[in-house]
């Protein structure tokens, strides 16, 4: 199973970092605004559709006041396997989003790693907007 990770760094509070990743339904206004472009929510899930018009259904797997952390499992016409995760955690001065994909089929890493790359940089900038309202 081939595994990606992103760290996103922000000067933002992880308390307003964290308010951002667990509106679920926010995703295209909140943390990745331009990324992903609309959020339809469902019981227990949520559709989301993305800059490039393709629309995935993720079913919230967990959601960790406590740890700070969402678990999501995504279905996708090119994979058969995805579960994701942000974790948001205090570093000194700054934020961190540890954003973890599993997914398969391995080689499934051209198109998944591209578009979480473009991904981290747009909650980058959404979560960097955050630190200058603070």
């Amino acid at each position: 199973m081939a595994t990606i990770q992103k760290e996103i760094l922000t000067g933002a509070p992880a308390d307003e970092v964290w308010d951002a990743i667990r509106d679920i339904g926010a995703l295209h206004t909140r943390l990745v605004p331009g990324f992903v472009i609309d959020t339809r929510l469902e019981p227990g899930e949520r559709v989301v559709t993305f800059f490039n018009g393709a629309t995935a259904r993720e079913r919230i797997v967990t959601l960790d006041e406590e740890k700070r952390r969402l678990v999501w499992a995504a279905e996708a016409p090119f994979l058969r396997h995805y579960n994701g995760s942000a974790q948001v955690s205090e570093r000194g001065p700054l934020t961190c989003v540890l954003w973890t994909a599993d997914f398969l089929p391995d080689d499934a890493a051209t198109v998944v790693g591209p578009l979480m790359e473009a991904g981290a940089e747009a909650m980058k900038t959404a979560l960097d907007k955050l630190m200058r309202r603070a």
